[in-house]
């Protein structure tokens, strides 16, 4: 059995809730590239959660979905202490499903990077 916290994705950092998901899309910042859409708002909490719309339209098989997934699962995992206290939804692109894992990575690196910045409180100084 895995030790909680080191693997997996426990429901905690997950967005399940409709109303979750529609207040993240009502006030959400928005990051976009050519492989994914990301919205971020500001949560309240101690810890980031993740919600997924990974569409079939632009995915095609659900090999490619499933992929895709993991893969931003995945980056969620390595940056999630960064991104505490915000609320993110991924959509993915249509280039996506065709975009190998490295450039992926990349991408998603880049909209977490964007999407703190943006999220950020603003101090006055």
């Amino acid at each position: 059995m895995a030790v909680p916290g080191e693997r997996g994705f426990p429901p905690c950092v997950r967005l399940n809730q409709g109303d979750d998901f529609r207040q993240v899309f009502r006030r959400g910042k928005r990051s976009k590239d050519r492989f994914f859409t990301i919205l971020a708002r500001t949560n309240g909490l101690d810890q980031a959660r993740l919600g997924m719309a990974i569409s079939r339209r632009h995915s095609g098989s659900a090999v490619t979905r499933n992929r895709l997934k993991r893969l931003v699962r995945e980056s969620f995992r390595h940056h999630k202490a960064q991104l505490a206290g915000l609320d993110i939804v991924v959509m993915s692109q249509p280039q996506a499903s065709r975009a190998d894992n490295a450039q992926l990575f990349e991408s998603l690196t880049h909209h977490w990077q964007r999407l703190m910045k943006q999220c950020a409180p603003s101090s006055s100084s």
